[in-house]
């Protein structure tokens, strides 16, 4: 299966600021959720009575993650696009892990040395060591923080993706790729298969494939086939979406969780839509040191807004108003964040990152003249 026409400069070969923008957007909506709709016990109120005028907004950051999987199969399959198995590993590695480590040894050095019992996951030293791995979900090991579900989710990803490495990423391939995930989240959903459920992941494939496709239009612009994968996606989307936060309604009560349907859907439209958009060069913005910032600093701020939650608004709330809290809280989260990127995560990754080898200079070829045989 050929492309239907000649493809443009791959966007890997340089970065999307809006990308950036939107990276930082969804973490601000994870961030938005969790202090100002999920963390009661942190604030030891109902954070939605606290906050009630932008409750019903706060509670969609929920959906933030799914914008962060969205993004991730667009990037993901733009990265491995012309890469072996090994440097696609290596950049995997060198992107997910050095922040994750800097934010496990965070969380315990909170709860081991403070003594707050907020969110405290109450894990051992052995348990923090498998987190350590981030496959504690695997060997049935509980999350350290709350946030890192969604790295386990990612993980899986990259091990599918690793197969498609293997094979070859061409964009016939990557059809028959996202087709068959797209249609095996289908069964999974309707078998309810729980190892099935682990590999496939139904609640979550749409938007990594429809990330994939989008990375397709964008690469390839007349390309029409993608498109029905996106529609595909979307229409998955919305019905993983509403079960999500039915399920949060369920846990916490609609006082607590007021999000309606129909802003569910709206926002998974605005989502996919936004997406859309970049991937046929609508939504267009100048790359810029400010972008950049806020895209390194996404991941920081993703690992570590709750720790700083837990570290800094018991103690201010009772000295300031709910808002000044949140807002202080928040401006420190993204203020630790971006020193973690700059001063520890990004020097680390510049050590793990292999050094490009010297290229020795080709060697002129020597002209030998012929000489005549006597």
């Amino acid at each position: 299966m050929q492309p239907p026409n000649r493809p443009r400069r791959s966007p890997g070969e340089g970065r999307l600021a809006e990308l950036d923008l939107l990276r930082f957007v969804a973490a601000l909506a994870v961030l938005a959720f969790h202090y100002l709709i999920a963390f009661a016990s942190v604030w030891g109120d109902r954070p939605a009575e606290l906050f009630p005028a932008v409750a019903p907004f706060a509670g969609l950051g929920i959906l933030g993650v799914e914008l962060f999987f969205v993004i991730s199969g667009f990037v993901i399959l733009m990265s491995a696009w012309g890469r072996g198995l090994g440097a696609f590993a290596r950049s995997r590695f060198v992107r997910l892990y050095p922040a994750y480590w800097l934010s496990l040894a965070a969380v315990a050095t909170l709860y081991g040395l403070t003594g707050t019992k907020v969110l405290d996951p109450k894990l051992s030293p052995g348990e923090y060591l498998v987190n350590a791995s981030m496959f504690q979900r695997l060997f049935k090991v509980l999350d350290a923080s709350g946030v890192y579900w969604s790295l386990w989710a990612e993980l899986r990803f990259y091990l599918l993706m690793a197969i498609l490495v293997i094979i070859g990423v061409t964009y016939g391939r990557v059809l028959i790729f996202a087709g068959v995930w797209l249609a095996a989240a289908l069964g999974a959903e309707l078998l309810g298969n729980e190892v099935l459920n682990e590999i496939v992941m139904p609640r979550y494939a749409p938007y990594f494939a429809a990330g994939m496709a989008l990375y397709l239009i964008h690469k390839h612009r007349n390309a029409v086939l993608p498109w029905l994968y996106v529609a595909c996606g979307y229409v998955l989307a919305v019905h993983s979406a509403l079960e999500r936060v039915h399920g949060r309604i369920k846990v916490a009560g609609f006082k607590s969780m007021p999000v309606t349907d129909l802003s569910v859907i709206i926002t998974i439209t605005v989502i996919f839509a936004a997406m859309s958009f970049v991937a046929l060069g609508v939504f267009r913005l100048r790359p810029s040191r400010t972008l950049t910032a806020l895209g390194a600093t996404t991941y920081p701020l993703y690992l570590f807004h709750s720790v700083v939650a837990v570290a800094l608004i018991p103690i201010l709330a009772t000295r300031m108003a709910p808002w000044a809290t949140a807002l202080t809280t928040t401006l420190a989260a993204v203020l630790l964040s971006y020193l973690v990127y700059s001063l520890a995560e990004r020097p680390i990754q510049r050590l793990l990152k292999p050094r490009a080898r010297p290229q020795t200079p080709p060697v002129p070829a020597v002209k030998v003249e012929k000489t005549a045989v006597p």
